[in-house]
């Protein structure tokens, strides 16, 4: 029997995934205003922030072929450093911004043991070049002194001089990313099994949860099924770095899911199958693989985990609160959606190894009861960006806490049907309004009622009942069994033996 050779994956060029980080006063937001500037138009450019956490820019290499850089929009994005701890590296390159008026920093540091512990390709951007005390050579000089050696010092690390207001210099950091790329051979399988990466996420009021990510292999589509630490989300709606609709993604592309049915944590990986059946059995095979500690803690199934530290003046203080907590827990019951759960917890003033506990896990809060934060924590709470309440009165607390888990549970609105009509008589149609008459069939309709037009039991239009009659008398409410003469204010034309279903609009 002649032997089958395995088919080798079919491996395509993809854009590169750029990253910028460094200190926070070294102009990061201001370079990459810069880059997003000179690639949206007029049009865009008055909602762009409300999109994506990336962006996609186009950019020409020297040869003018068009080349596409994605750039995660959030400078020293969680979603990067943080994301080791699961093994996966969303970023291909990262830029460390150095200000030539400022020099190496203490955040410049941390941003590059991040990067390097990442084992990421890096470029340096010398920005604010165009500051009156600008120095270049002694900005590179600093570098090397700091054991990041560049071209020319010693080293091979890129190093590029920019200015984020006069935009010189942009054009050529943009070509060294294309450069480094091209040597890094990035490439994706486009015909592989499609996952990537979980940028943020976020709850929205109309929307549900939604998740920024970048694919990494094969093609994300409507109507496919992603999992995310073992929870099976459809996923119904994609939109791109513009906020528009689309119903595709590739390799790289930054995208948004909207309406998963968990809140993922930033690092998250995400797989995505074309069957239900694949992906409810990809993630019952692989939810005995989660780890319950760190970043994973944050998952019970379709729990929505908000993880707690808290710190207080002495062990009575802890119990009282953890009797709080489960008074909440007793009133929203088992089937609440959110869950409190506290990771750490111990006596005395916040600390530098709480914050650290609490950084493990996206998104947790810290509170303390008659407590202070000491000065090496609230230098870790504004370097990593932690939220910290701190209250005398247990009340408060507990006050907070719960205005925080309403705002964490998602609000869904659901169309529920309240009753069904068979039009039997066309009396009239006037531009947009028409007499009808009908009998109610399940249910009841009811006057000033939203309703679904059916036709062979498939939805052609909607429309909203403006006048309703029964036995020719005035009626705010028909009931089953029972004729009627309406009008309804539609744009669909209805017609004999169609139906209408009243429904009312219910948050959840």
């Amino acid at each position: 029997m002649k032997k089958t050779t395995p088919q080798k994956p079919t491996l395509s060029p993809r854009p590169p995934v750029v990253v910028i980080m460094g200190h926070i006063d070294h102009g990061k937001s201001t370079l990459l205003g810069y880059i997003k500037k000179i690639n949206i138009t007029d049009k865009e450019a008055g909602g762009i922030t409300q999109h994506l956490g990336a962006y996609e820019v186009a950019h020409a290499d020297e040869s003018g072929k068009p080349q596409t850089i994605t750039f995660l929009d959030t400078p020293g994005h969680e979603a990067f450093c943080g994301i080791r701890t699961r093994g996966v590296n969303v970023a291909d390159i990262a830029i460390l911004v150095i200000s030539a008026e400022d020099g190496v920093k203490k955040q410049t540091l941390e941003a590059l043991k991040c990067i390097q512990e990442t084992k990421t390709p890096y470029i340096v951007a010398m920005t604010k070049i165009d500051k009156p005390g600008a120095n270049v050579e002694k900005t590179k000089q600093a570098l090397a002194e700091n054991e990041i050696y560049i071209e020319g010092y010693g080293g091979t690390v890129p190093a590029v001089p920019v200015s984020a207001i006069t935009g010189e210099g942009i054009p050529a950091l943009l070509d060294m990313i294309v450069l480094m790329s091209d040597l890094e051979g990035l490439t994706a399988n486009t015909q592989g099994q499609t996952h990537g990466v979980i940028l943020e996420a976020t709850l929205d009021k109309r929307k549900g949860v939604s998740a920024t990510l970048i694919v990494k292999d094969g093609e994300l589509k409507t109507q496919m099924f992603a999992v995310i630490d073992g929870v099976v989300s459809p996923i119904r709606m994609l939109e791109n770095a513009q906020g528009k609709n689309v119903t595709q993604a590739t390799a790289s592309m930054p995208i948004k899911i909207i309406g998963l049915c968990t809140m993922p944590v930033a690092g998250a990986l995400f797989h995505a199958f074309s069957t239900k059946k694949e992906a409810d059995a990809y993630a019952d095979k692989n939810t005995q693989n989660i780890n319950p500690s760190k970043t994973y803690a944050q998952f019970d199934d379709t729990k929505i985990i908000i993880p707690i530290v808290i710190k207080a003046d002495a062990g009575g203080s802890l119990e009282a609160i953890h009797h709080e907590f489960k008074k909440i827990s007793d009133a929203r019951g088992k089937d609440s959606v959110v869950v409190v759960r506290v990771i750490h917890e111990g006596v005395g003033d916040i600390s530098e190894s709480d914050i650290k506990a609490a950084s493990g896990i996206p998104g947790t809060l810290i509170l303390g009861f008659n407590v202070k934060v000491d000065p090496k924590a609230q230098s870790a709470i504004e370097r990593m960006e932690i939220k910290v309440e701190l209250y005398n009165i247990i009340y408060k607390l507990i006050e907070y806490l719960e205005e925080v888990i309403s705002l964490r549970t998602p609000k869904i609105q659901v169309e529920e049907s309240t009753g069904k009509a068979k039009i039997l008589r066309v009396f009239s149609k006037n531009k947009d309004r028409q007499i009808l008459g009908g009998k109610v069939q399940e249910g009841s309709v009811t006057l000033g009622g939203d309703v679904r037009i059916l036709r062979r039991d498939v939805e052609i239009g909607r429309g909203k009942i403006k006048e309703l009659q029964q036995q020719k008398v005035r009626a705010e409410e028909v009931n089953m069994g029972y004729e009627f003469g309406t009008m309804i204010e539609s744009k669909t034309e209805i017609a004999i033996g169609d139906k209408i279903e009243s429904y009312r609009t219910v948050t959840k």
